[in-house]
């Protein structure tokens, strides 16, 4: 019988969770879900300036906002302090470690590699790895002060949680051929190991806050969803081997499979998110989203309530076009208050063109003097005087969606008129042509 699959995600908590972090947590939950085994969740917490209390909590909330739950109870490191440091001892009295003055600080505790032979482990996801032992050196396990050092800690945490599938970046490999002579020097059995690409920019460089947002918390605050930044992660080193993007948590689970990640630097690329997580808003339950876009409003100081009604009306427009709720106050300012911003980038493209103020008091007098204000009817009505002019539609709607709202772009124009009502869209259009004229704007 196959022994039960036991891996584990093992962050250092800082007060922030980087996106390579979670992906790490992400692969290693869906291989503990696709093979039946368990996932556990290791606290590594012997940083005491920076493992705060706090820290820890940002860590548990944000693995909670991705729905990363983890099997049985959370080990913390600093708990395991006093049995690290018995191995070491161990390690010290069958000659696998000696001790040495660092720099008149103390004496250090440090491991002996082997000078002979080759280090080889075969890798999940790298395939065959192998070192030769004459060039690896003797590494530090026990510092000066007392305190186990990562490598020691976290090959003992892993023996001592029963992990058989160890799951991280490829910037642990260097290390691996240090762990695996710990696990063997301790007669321990050495665990599969996969270490995952690296989350790279446009340039290949590795991923950071310099490209921009780095860490789960600001994804969150930014409005994607928690089912999009998991969807997105997992693709980030894995694909499902056929053209499928969108998938359920159950699908991928389904699907995950070692054989289909990918060795190669994975490019984060911000566009295809931001397309991901308007594909699901945009499917989003609606009770779901007018709650977010409730939310949103009112941090944003924009009253929940329209003004003269057609507020699911509004929503069949805004939903499938939001692309994160960070949008929203933004995308509906212009409903919700008479007093709305209009973006300099939109003006200086769409109402600085000569003749601008005159044809919007057209147009006004055009859509005032419509038997029915409909979307159907405004937009034969400004179709008409498109042909009429000899220009088409084109030359009359940007200006008038701009007028109308200070942007260009938003629900579809003729929706976005009947929305407003008649009353507000002549309003508009007639103190922006007034505006223009003044210079104002």
């Amino acid at each position: 019988m196959a022994e039960k699959v036991r891996v584990r995600f093992a962050p250092s908590p800082t007060g922030k969770v980087h996106i390579g972090n979670i992906r790490a947590a992400i692969f290693n939950w869906l291989y503990a879900r696709h093979t039946g085994g368990e996932f556990l969740l290791r606290v590594e917490d012997t940083d005491l300036e920076r493992s705060t209390p706090e820290a820890i909590r940002t860590l548990l909330d944000c693995m909670q906002w991705l729905g990363l739950d983890y099997d049985g109870e959370v080990m913390y490191q600093t708990s395991q302090r006093a049995h690290h440091l018995a191995v070491a001892e161990e390690l010290l009295a069958k000659g696998y470690a000696y001790k040495e003055n660092k720099g008149g600080q103390g004496e250090c505790v440090i491991f002996r590699m082997p000078k002979e032979g080759v280090i080889e482990y075969d890798d999940l996801v790298k395939g065959h790895m192998k070192k030769q032992a004459k060039d690896t050196q003797d590494f530090v396990i026990v510092r000066s002060d007392g305190s186990p050092v990562f490598h020691l800690a976290n090959v003992l945490d892993d023996i001592t949680q029963g992990v058989t599938h160890i799951i991280r970046g490829d910037d642990h490999v260097e290390n691996t051929f240090k762990h695996i002579m710990l696990f063997k020097a301790i007669g321990a059995p050495v665990p599969q190991y996969a270490h995952l690409p690296m989350i790279v920019n446009a340039a290949g460089k590795p991923y950071s806050k310099r490209d921009g947002s780095a860490f789960v918390g600001e994804f969150r605050e930014q409005g994607y969803l928690p089912e999009t930044l998991f969807n997105y992660l997992a693709l980030l080193g894995w694909a499902p081997g056929d053209d499928r993007e969108i998938m359920t948590r159950e699908e991928m689970v389904a699907a995950f499979d070692f054989a289909k990640c990918k060795a190669s630097p994975a490019r984060f690329d911000l566009k295809k998110l931001t397309w991901m997580n308007g594909e699901y808003i945009a499917h989003q339950p609606r009770a779901a989203f007018e709650q977010a876009f409730d939310a949103r409003l009112q941090t944003a100081g924009l009253p929940v309530e329209p003004l003269n009604g057609h507020r699911q009306e509004l929503l069949d427009q805004i939903q499938p076009r939001t692309k994160t709720y960070a949008d929203i106050p933004g995308n509906c300012a212009w409903f919700f208050e008479e007093v709305y911003p209009f973006d300099a980038k939109a003006v200086t493209k769409r109402l600085h063109g000569e003749g601008i103020p005159a044809l919007l008091e057209e147009i006004a007098a055009a859509l005032e003097a419509l038997p029915d204000f409909t979307v159907e009817a405004g937009e034969a009505r400004i179709r008409a005087m498109g042909e009429e002019k000899g220009c088409g539609m084109g030359p009359l709607v940007h200006p008038i969606r701009v007028a109308v709202s200070g942007r260009m772009e938003g629900p579809g124009l003729f929706e976005m008129l009947w929305l407003l009502g008649r009353e507000r869209t002549l309003r508009r259009l007639r103190e922006t042509a007034a505006r223009l004229r003044e210079g104002t704007l």
